[in-house]
This record gives C-alpha cells, structure tokens and sequence, in this order.
C-alpha cells in the first residue's frame, strides 16, 4: 500500500477538549491521557517537555502530537506575544485550563493553545494513530498553510455561534492531516506505523494487535495469521516499526487499560484481565511504570475536580 492510498483511506477525528492558556513565566505539568493529544498553539512563545525528551520550543501555529500516557510540561517564557481576542471556550463545551504566574503578568504574554484528543482509523481498525511512540513536532513557516488556520480558530473562539464547535473540529482535522503528511514526507520517525501499513503481510498481524490487544498473541501465532516464518516476521516487523511486536503489545495494552481505567468502572483487576495479564500484580507494576501511576491513582486523576 503507497503512502498516498494509505492517507485516502484515514478516517481522522480530532475532538478538542480544552483552551489552555499560561499567562507569565510559569509552566504547567500535564496528566498522561489515555489517547494521543494535540496541542495546537494560537498565541505565545515557550517549550514543551515530554517524558525525558528535550524541551521543544513552541510558538503560533506550532502543532505538537504527544503519545499515549506521556506526561508533558508547558512552560510559557513570557516573552512578548500580540494581543489576542479574549476566547469563550464555555460556549464550545471546552474546559478553560488557566494558569497564572503569582507576579500578574500583562496578559499580551500569554500562550494561547487548543488542546485535542486525536484518533485515527484505517480499514476498520481504530485508534491507529496509538501506535505513534514518539512526540511529533510541526511549526509553521512564514507561507504555512496553517496561517489562516490559526486565524479561523482564534475567530471561532472568540466569537462562537452556530456551528463553530463542528468548525474548530474540521480546523484541527486539516491542521493534523497537513502536519501528518508533511513529517510523512520527512522521514519522521514517529511514523514508522505507515510503513507497517504500506506490508500487507504485517498489516494483517498489527491489525490483529490493534483490534484485541488483550489476546494471546506471540511472535509465532502473529507469523502464522501473516503466513510467514517467524524469523522472517519478526524481522520485517522490526523494519518497518523500529521494534519487535510484543513491545509493541504491551504498549497497546497499557493504552487500552488506561482507557478503561478513565471511562468505566469495572474493578482493576478485570481490567487487567481483559488487557491479557493473569496477575493484577503484574499489570500494576506496568501500568506504574509507564504511567508513574497506580491503576486506582490514575483512575482517581481522571474524575473531573
């Protein structure tokens, strides 16, 4: 499959759910979400860290993807930004995060960013943009075709009326598609899953993966869904998507549990059941170590106020 036939056959949603703005030097931490977010800057200069990665510079028109269950850290560098109109995320169902340097700074040096849980599908299988591990990184450039992007977002916000929650939705779809294809193009590494997607011999076990992670899956039942040897699977697989599938796996069922965790009730030890682990003690330690988490801390972290 080409690049190209896989792009035309995406189902992307990118759903906002919070305008976040940092007014003065100050940073603020961000929880690990079940689901990949975007953080779209409308206004303001700073960085972002995510897990041990090195502070990315961000500013107006910056786009930044952040994997499944990485905490991450915003910090505004008070440095001058023009004046923004004032935004009512309340009229678009989004939550307004504010954070306030104890100094009152002007608010001209703010950083103004839409916050959006994104989601991906392909021929069925869901939430293909999970596979993503590392953070991705877009900014605009003086004749970026996020320029007027920006614009109609900030026009949206400011002045909602009928419609405009559909039209930050479709904003941010062209948005995640322009950034999408171009670190395509580039070579980003955080796109390795296209070229799983572009093998049909892969695409068969990740599919596979993707759809029941909680599944008795090996090396050896994936090479036999794919109908080839298991060293020829794994070594191909480790090709395309930079590591071998069980890493993999156990990356989908911490994503998958997480989920669980922050949108149902069903006891911690099911759940750890249902994501393929015999033992709740070992799915605890897991969950711990790639969350920084317990399952019942981070369920508790999900429940608004």
């Amino acid at each position: 499959m080409k690049l190209d036939h896989i792009f035309d056959s995406l189902s992307i949603r990118a759903e906002p759910f919070a305008l976040c703005e940092i007014e003065g030097v100050c940073r603020v931490t961000l929880k690990p979400e079940a689901a990949v977010t975007l953080h779209y800057v409308l206004s303001g200069h700073g960085t972002i860290s995510i897990a041990n990665n090195e502070p990315i510079p961000i500013e107006a028109g910056s786009l930044v993807l952040v994997p499944a269950l990485q905490r991450h850290e915003v910090r505004n560098n008070d440095t001058f930004a023009a004046p923004k109109p004032e935004c009512r995320p309340a009229e678009l169902q989004l939550r307004h995060v504010l954070e306030v340097a104890e100094d009152d700074p002007s608010p001209d040096t703010r950083i103004l960013a839409l916050c959006a849980h994104v989601t991906i599908g392909l021929e069925g299988a869901s939430n293909v943009v999970e596979l993503i591990r590392e953070p991705m990184v877009f900014h605009r450039c003086e004749e970026s075709v996020l320029n007027p992007i920006v614009t109609g977002l900030l026009r949206e916000l400011s002045t909602p009326t009928i419609g405009s929650r559909a039209m930050v939705r479709a904003l941010l779809l062209q948005a995640t598609i322009e950034m999408l294809r171009r670190r395509a193009l580039s070579g980003d590494s955080a796109l390795h899953w296209m070229a799983a997607l572009r093998d049909p011999v892969l695409w068969r076990a990740l599919r596979l993966l993707l759809d029941n992670p909680g599944g008795a899956h090996t090396v050896q039942s994936l090479a036999d869904v794919s109908g080839v040897s298991r060293s020829v699977f794994a070594q191909r697989f480790a090709d395309a998507y930079g590591s071998g599938p069980m890493q993999l796996l156990r990356e989908l069922r911490m994503q998958r549990a997480a989920n669980l965790l922050g949108t149902t009730d069903i006891p911690v030890k099911r759940i750890a059941e249902m994501v393929g682990f015999s033992s709740r003690s070992a799915f605890t330690r897991q969950f711990e170590t790639k969350t920084g988490l317990a399952p019942r801390e981070y369920r508790k972290s999900r429940v608004p106020g």
